[in-house]
C-alpha cells in the first residue's frame, strides 16, 4: 500500500459463534454489574470495553463512590489471576513486585518471587496509584507499556491483559505524566446524582443489615473465563477494519478534540480506534457504528477538560441515538423513569407546598431539576420526553416566581 493509500475499509467477516458465545458472557457480566452498582453503566462499559482491547484504564473519583469495590467484583466475574493493592508513598517494591529470592541472592543472582504478586497477575487494580513512589512507578512503565518486568537482569513477560487504576485526583506533577499517559482512557467516577438517593439508600441500608445480622456474602460464580477473553482478543485483531464515512467522523472528531485544547498524540488515536473495535465487538457485531465513538468522551487529560470531550462527542452520540433508538445506549435508562418520577414528585412539593425556602435550598432543587432533566433527555423515549416537558414548566414557574418575590 503506498504512502497516501486510504486505510483497508474493507466490511469485516461475521462474528463466528464462539465469538458471539464469550460477548454474550461479557455482556452478562455488565449486566450483573449493572444490577449491583447503580448509575454506573458507561463506567461499566469502559472497564469491559478496556478488557477486549487488553488495554489500561483510570479511574478518577473521590472516596466512596465505588472505584474499588467495582473493579473487584469485576475480577469476581472472572475466572483470571487478579492482583490488587493499595499504594501509598511508603509502598516498597517488594509489597508489590514480590520479594527477593534470598536462595539466588546467596547465589549472586538478584531475582523476585513473583508468585501471586502483580507481575503474575493477568488483572491488576491499583488504588491510589500516583501516590507510590519512583521505584514502583518506573517498574510500572515497562509492564504497562512492554508488558515485560525486569528484576535484575532478568527480563519477565507478564501475562497482565488490562491494568485499572484508581485515583482520588488527576496528577499536576510531571513526573508522574508518564504513567499517566499509559491509562488510555480515563473516566470519572462521582457521587450519585440526586434521583438515584432512594436507590442508594434502600442498597446501602440493606447491606449494613445484613453486617450487623453476620450474613455471609454468598461466593459469586465467575461468568467468563480469562482464556475465553484472550480467545476474543484474538478475534479482535481481525476486526480492524473501519468504513469510510465512520473513519471520516472519527478523524473529525479527534481534531475537534484537539482543537479545544486538549492533547491526544498519534498514538492514543490509534489506540483508540481498537477500542471502538473491542466496543463493537461487546456488543456481537463484527463493524463499528458511531455508538462506539463513546470512547472518545474519556481521553481528556485533566477534569477540567471532561466537559470538553462531552460537549465534542455527544451530538453525534445523540444523533446515533436518535437514528437507532434499539441500540445500548450509556447512562441513564428507561428502567430509571420509576425513581426520577419519585424525585420529580418530592421537589414539586417542595417547591409548591407553600413553604418559604432559602436561597441555598431553592439552588439545591434547581439544581436537581437539571439533572432531572438531562437524565431525561438521555432516556429519550416519549414518555421521558413529557416528563422532561413537565420539568421544564416547573422550572418555568419558579424563575417567573422568583421575579415577583425578589
Amino acid at each position: 500500500m503506498s504512502a497516501g493509500e486510504p486505510l483497508p475499509t474493507a466490511t469485516a467477516p461475521a462474528l463466528d459463534a464462539e465469538a458471539l458465545r464469550i460477548s454474550h458472557k461479557l455482556r452478562e457480566v455488565g449486566r450483573a454489574l449493572d444490577a449491583r452498582f447503580l448509575d454506573k453503566g458507561e463506567l461499566v462499559r469502559l472497564l469491559l470495553v478496556s478488557l477486549v482491547a487488553g488495554e489500561h484504564m483510570l479511574i478518577v473519583g473521590p472516596p466512596g463512590t465505588a472505584k474499588s469495590a467495582l473493579v473487584r467484583q469485576l475480577a469476581r466475574l472472572i475466572d483470571a489471576r487478579y492482583f490488587e493493592y493499595l499504594l501509598t508513598r511508603f509502598s516498597e517494591p517488594n509489597e508489590i513486585f514480590g520479594p527477593i529470592d534470598i536462595k539466588a541472592f546467596r547465589e549472586g543472582v538478584y531475582l523476585r518471587r513473583v508468585e501471586a504478586m502483580l507481575p503474575d497477575a493477568d488483572i491488576v487494580f491499583l488504588d491510589e496509584i500516583f501516590k507510590s513512589n519512583s521505584a514502583i512507578l518506573n517498574a510500572l512503565l515497562s509492564i504497562l507499556n512492554e508488558r515485560r518486568f525486569f528484576t535484575g537482569s532478568a527480563s519477565i513477560k507478564v501475562p497482565l491483559s488490562s491494568l485499572f487504576g484508581a485515583t482520588n485526583e488527576v496528577p499536576n506533577d510531571d513526573a508522574l505524566g508518564a504513567v499517566f499517559d499509559r491509562f488510555l482512557v480515563r473516566a470519572p467516577s462521582e457521587n450519585l446524582d440526586s434521583f438515584h438517593f432512594h436507590g442508594l439508600v434502600e442498597r446501602g441500608i440493606q447491606a449494613e443489615i445484613e453486617v450487623l445480622s453476620g450474613e455471609v456474602e454468598p461466593a459469586v460464580r465467575p461468568l467468563v473465563t480469562l482464556t475465553e477473553i484472550r480467545a476474543l482478543q484474538r478475534r479482535l485483531a481481525t476486526l480492524l477494519q473501519f468504513p469510510e464515512e465512520f473513519l471520516a467522523r472519527y478523524k473529525s472528531l479527534c481534531f475537534q478534540i484537539r482543537s479545544e485544547g486538549v492533547t491526544l498524540s498519534d498514538r492514543r488515536v490509534v489506540k483508540l480506534l481498537k477500542l471502538c473495535a473491542a466496543s463493537a465487538l461487546l456488543d456481537g457485531r463484527a463493524t463499528v457504528d458511531d455508538g462506539d465513538l463513546f470512547v472518545l468522551r474519556h481521553v481528556w487529560n485533566s477534569v477540567d477538560q471532561i466537559a470538553i470531550c462531552d460537549e465534542v462527542v455527544a451530538p453525534v452520540l445523540e444523533r446515533h441515538r436518535q437514528e437507532h433508538p434499539e441500540a445500548r445506549t450509556s447512562g441513564p435508562r428507561a428502567r430509571d423513569l420509576d425513581g426520577i418520577l419519585v424525585e420529580l414528585g418530592g421537589i414539586r412539593s417542595l417547591l409548591l407546598g407553600g413553604t418559604p425556602l432559602s436561597d441555598v435550598q431553592l439552588f439545591s432543587q434547581l439544581r436537581n431539576l437539571q439533572d432531572i432533566r438531562a437524565a431525561l433527555q438521555s432516556i429519550g423515549t416519549d414518555t421521558a420526553q413529557a416528563m422532561a416537558a413537565e420539568v421544564d414548566r416547573l422550572l418555568e414557574g419558579v424563575f417567573e416566581s422568583s421575579k415577583w418575590t425578589g
